[in-house]
């Protein structure tokens, strides 16, 4: 397991002695208990101003609604990913990871690129009593190094995102390897590219997130005409 230990004041660290974190059960999952922002722009305000400068926004210290409905179907549906080599993309505060882990998955690795958010995955899997290894960096020019199931919340928040994302995703899936999406329904969400397995209504949201998300769903790739219609042919369904 790759440690995450916190680097010498990166411009993403949150400097020392910043209060505003608390552990808390996520108002969605109430299983999992994560450290959280009480405010999320204040928390951000007072790392900033203890720095003296501009920093990364800590994503870390929110539960985003894409993360925790993903969290809440593995919960609900544990042969999901019980037994599985499991990617947690652009893991933030680890929530899906930590659920994943919970159901049994045979092996879970939360993925970020901001050093902290790997350091509050290890801080939050510790508290929840679960192993959660963590790997550092952007991974979207690969196909998830041969991951069962990748998990993606809250992943499409720009254009730019959603192309990279969309390309890696099917590569993963052309691999043979499973995908499960988790979104409030963001501008950016290639619906006519992804089918939905559940919808969830949400609690009210927190201060990072768009305070109109009421509904938030998990979906995953659906697959291209061409390869549908092989797939039935080769399982002897109609072409």
């Amino acid at each position: 397991m790759e440690r995450a230990d916190p680097p010498r004041r990166p411009r993403s660290a949150p400097p020392r002695g910043i209060d505003g974190l608390r552990l808390t059960a996520v108002p969605f999952v109430p299983e999992i208990r994560l450290h959280l922002a009480e405010d999320p722009i204040v928390f951000w305000a007072r790392m900033e101003a203890e720095a003296g400068t501009a920093l990364t926004p800590p994503f870390w210290a929110s539960a985003w609604p894409g993360g925790q409905v993903l969290a809440r179907y593995l919960l609900d549906h544990p042969q999901v990913s019980a037994g599985r080599q499991v990617l947690d993309l652009a893991a933030g505060s680890g929530l899906v990871a930590i659920a994943a882990a919970l159901t049994g998955a045979r092996s879970v690795t939360a993925n970020d690129i901001d050093p902290y958010a790997l350091a509050a995955v290890i801080l939050n899997a510790r508290c929840n009593a679960v192993p959660v290894a963590v790997r550092g960096g952007d991974l979207l020019d690969g196909d998830a190094d041969g991951a069962d199931l990748v998990l993606a919340g809250d992943v499409f928040y720009s254009a730019a995102m959603a192309e990279r994302m969309l390309a890696f995703l099917d590569r993963v899936v052309r691999r043979g390897g499973q995908v499960l999406v988790g979104d409030p329904g963001r501008t950016n969400l290639p619906r006519g590219r992804l089918s939905t397995v559940a919808s969830y209504p949400l609690p009210e949201a927190d201060a990072f997130a768009d305070s109109q998300i009421r509904r938030a769903d998990v979906l995953r790739p659906a697959l291209a005409p061409g390869r549908a219609a092989a797939r039935r042919s080769s399982q002897g369904g109609p072409g």
